[in-house]
C-alpha cells in the first residue's frame, strides 16, 4: 500500500467498486462510460439488456456495497475505531470523485482507500486515478490518503472464501469427490506480458484457499472476457467445464475468488451461462456464495483498513 499526505484531522475509510446498473434504463449509459464515451453497438446493447433482465432487471451490486459499507463501519466501531466508512463507484453514481469531495466537506483529514478487487492489476489503476483526480481538484483542502494496493492474501478473506467453498462442497453427498474450480474476471493477455501481477496474485489466492481446505488438486479458470478483438487470459470457465466433463468429472464447485459481491458476472456468467454448459455436459455445478457482507469477510476488510491506517503518512507499506 502507498500513502500520500494531507492535512491532519478525522480519519475515514473509502470502499471503491466498479459499479453496475441498478435498472435497465441505466445500462446504455453505464456501458458507454466503461467504453470511454463510446456507446455500445445496438446488438451488444440488446444482449446486455437481455442479461440484466435475466438476473431480475438490474444488478444488486450497489445495494450490496452499501451493506458492506455499513457492516464495515459497524465492525470498526466494535473494535473501538469509530470511523465513518464511505463508498463510491467508478462507472456509476455515486462516483468516487463525488464521494472524495464529500469526505473533504465532512472534515475528513486522512482516509484509507480500498478497492473491492482483492488482487492488484493495471485495471485497478482507475480507482487510484479517480481518487487522485478528486484530490487534485480540492487543492490545499484535499485530505491525505492511504491507497491499499492489494489484499489478495488477507487471512480472513482466505478464511471466508474457504468457508464458502466448503459450504458448496457440503451440498454434495460425497464432497471429497467433487472438483473445485476457482475463477476470476479475465483481462487482455497483454497485461501479463507487460508485467501485471494480476494472474500471479489470483493464483496465490486460489492456492491459499485450497491449502486451507486441504485440497490435493483444484482448477482455475478465467471468465467474463471482453469482446475487444484481442486475446484475453484463459482458460475460459465454459471450456474448462467441458474439459472436465470429458475427463469424467460429474460434480463441480465454482468459487469466484476475484469478485467479492454478487453482480452480473456472478449471477449471469456463472449461475446462468456456466450452469447451462454444465447441464449440457452432465456436470452438477454448485457455486460458493459470494462474500457480500459475510461477517468473516467484513472482519478481513476491517483488518485491511486498520493496518492501512497505521501506516505512517510518508511511507510505503
Amino acid at each position: 500500500m502507498t500513502t500520500d499526505t494531507g492535512h491532519e484531522s478525522r480519519e475515514a475509510v473509502l470502499l471503491m467498486a466498479y459499479g453496475s446498473p441498478d435498472r435497465i434504463d441505466q445500462v446504455e449509459a453505464y456501458y458507454t462510460d466503461i467504453r470511454r464515451g463510446n456507446p455500445p453497438p445496438p446488438e451488444l446493447l440488446a444482449e446486455l439488456i437481455e442479461r440484466y433482465e435475466a438476473i431480475g432487471g438490474g444488478s444488486p451490486l450497489s445495494s450490496i456495497v452499501e451493506r458492506q459499507r455499513r457492516a464495515l463501519e459497524a465492525e470498526l466501531a466494535r473494535r473501538g475505531m469509530r470511523l465513518p466508512v464511505y463508498a463510491g463507484m467508478r462507472h456509476i453514481a455515486p462516483r468516487i470523485g463525488t464521494i472524495v469531495e464529500a469526505m473533504a466537506g465532512d472534515g475528513i483529514g486522512r482516509f484509507v482507500a480500498i478497492a473491492l478487487a482483492p488482487q492488484r492489476s493495471s485495471n485497478a489503476a482507475g480507482y487510484r486515478r479517480a481518487v487522485e483526480g478528486a484530490l487534485a481538484a480540492l487543492g490545499e483542502t484535499a485530505p491525505g490518503y492511504v491507497f491499499v494496493e492489494s489484499w489478495h492474501d488477507e487471512p480472513r478473506f482466505i478464511e471466508a472464501l474457504a468457508a464458502a467453498t466448503a459450504g458448496a462442497l457440503d451440498r454434495f453427498p460425497s464432497p471429497e469427490q467433487a472438483r473445485v474450480m476457482f475463477t476470476a474476471h479475465s483481462l487482455p493477455s497483454r497485461v501479463v506480458a507487460e508485467g501485471d501481477p494480476y494472474a500471479d496474485e489470483l493464483a496465490a489466492t486460489a492456492r491459499l484457499v485450497a491449502e486451507r481446505l486441504g485440497l490435493d488438486a483444484w482448477e482455475f479458470a478465467f471468465q467474463s472476457a471482453g469482446r475487444t478483438g484481442e486475446p484475453w487470459l484463459g482458460p475460459d470457465l465454459r471450456d474448462e467445464i467441458r474439459r472436465l466433463a470429458a475427463a469424467g468429472v460429474t460434480e463441480l464447485v465454482v468459487c469466484p475468488v476475484g469478485f467479492v459481491a454478487d453482480h452480473l458476472e456472478v449471477l449471469y456468467d456463472i449461475d446462468i451461462e456456466a450452469q447451462a454448459v454444465a447441464r449440457e455436459v452432465g456436470i452438477r455445478l454448485e457455486r460458493a456464495h459470494s462474500m457480500n457482507d459475510d461477517p468473516t469477510f467484513i472482519a478481513g476488510l476491517a483488518d485491511v483498513a486498520a493496518s492501512a491506517l497505521r501506516t505512517t503518512p510518508a511511507g510505503v507499506a
